[in-house]
């Protein structure tokens, strides 16, 4: 058995999870609702305060399904009752950042501001503070939408091995290279 898989999912108060018969499930929480489609050959079970999944042999692909849908309903209900929230920091001089709205407009070096629109599911701030590198923060209760803009945002201008400058997760660990002053 999956060891992912086979954990049972408790229902936190205030959630409530629907099944649908073709094997839908929708999770209604404060924060906002979420509805994902599960493969067929996994059996839900929805009783108590827990959801079971079950899969019907132990061939490969039910294995990985298994553990798969697990772990994308336990994301939903942490995300309807919880939320997530990704801190992202710009490193360089006169990088900048400005949210106004769900369009946030970003000041990366380059010759023009990329303003970049963000979907409603998003809510985002920015805070720049002197002698501070100025901060993203992206809250959602969709954990994957909210990975997705995350790196579509550091994307724009990853941070680069020798200075470290670019757009990098808060307490992300940046490999850095010597440059050609340590080679003589």
């Amino acid at each position: 058995m999956s060891r992912i898989g086979k954990a049972p999912i408790s229902i936190p108060e205030g959630v409530e999870v629907t099944l649908a018969d073709d094997n839908t499930i929708t999770v209604k929480g404060k924060l906002g609702e979420l509805t994902q489609k599960i493969a067929e050959d996994i059996k839900v079970n929805i009783n108590e305060g827990e959801i079971t999944f079950e899969r019907p042999s132990e061939g490969p692909e039910h294995r990985s399904l298994h553990g798969l849908s697990r772990a994308l309903v336990n994301n939903m209900v942490e995300g309807v009752s919880k939320g997530y929230s990704i801190e992202q920091e710009l490193v360089g001089v006169g990088y900048r950042a400005n949210a106004q709205g769900q369009v946030l407009e970003l000041a990366l070096g380059f010759s023009h501001p990329i303003v970049f629109e963000l979907p409603k599911e998003i809510k985002v701030t920015t805070t720049s503070e002197k002698g501070k590198n100025p901060e993203i923060k992206l809250e959602s209760h969709d954990k994957q939408l909210i990975g997705q803009v995350a790196a579509k945002i550091r994307s724009l201008r990853k941070p680069e091995p020798y200075k470290g400058k670019g757009i990098k997760y808060k307490g992300e660990v940046l490999r850095r290279k010597a440059g050609k002053a340590a080679a003589k």
